[in-house]
């Protein structure tokens, strides 16, 4: 296995298999309801076989060639994760996304973690255009797209229902020429 670090603070980014599924959950837990505030992922793993499946549809996707899911480890705890939800290699489009446990917001983890997935996305896979979507209420996660160098492209208006009510979802992108135009300053 593999650990990439995320800079001189203890921060690592690995590959989250199935084979860490009570570690995943453990992690979940600790975070739920502000994990869940925007996504539903606490809503899909909420047992250790829900948690199994959710890493193994995501090791499923990589054999495919369609996604992946990397978990940021602190210190040697898990506390969050980065992500393409969706990756079409043929067409050049992904779309990235995270999750962090309340002890690891405003450490910069996520901008570092999604810097190295897009990096590989771009220079190792020939993808062209890397998405980010996210609730017009998660300030966070909008200032993230932007520190990534993204552009906000539109609003999905009332497209994502979520804990009873419907949310407008923010699209942002960077293509490859940006992306390496970027890095290169």
């Amino acid at each position: 296995m593999y650990a990439i670090s995320l800079g001189d603070d203890g921060a690592e980014l690995r590959p989250l298999e199935p084979w860490r599924a009570e570690e995943f959950l453990t992690h979940i837990d600790r975070g739920r309801e502000f994990i869940g505030q925007y996504i539903g992922l606490p809503h899909v793993v909420k047992n250790l076989a829900s948690s199994r499946s959710f890493l193994q549809s995501y090791a499923d996707k990589a054999a495919a060639d369609a996604g992946r899911i990397y978990g940021i480890w602190m210190d040697g705890k898990l506390v969050g994760g980065v992500l393409f939800r969706t990756m079409d290699v043929e067409h050049g489009t992904a779309e990235a996304g995270c999750w962090l446990e309340p002890s690891a917001v405003g450490k910069g983890l996520v901008t570092r973690a999604t810097r190295v997935i897009i990096d590989w996305a771009v220079e190792e896979r020939g993808i062209h255009r890397v998405e980010w979507q996210a609730s017009a209420e998660n300030q966070a996660s909008i200032a993230v797209a932007r520190r990534l160098g993204m552009t906000r492209d539109g609003v999905l208006r009332e497209s994502y229902p979520h804990r009873g009510k419907r949310h407008d979802m923010e699209v942002w992108s960077v293509l490859a020429p940006e992306w390496r135009a970027a890095r290169g300053r």
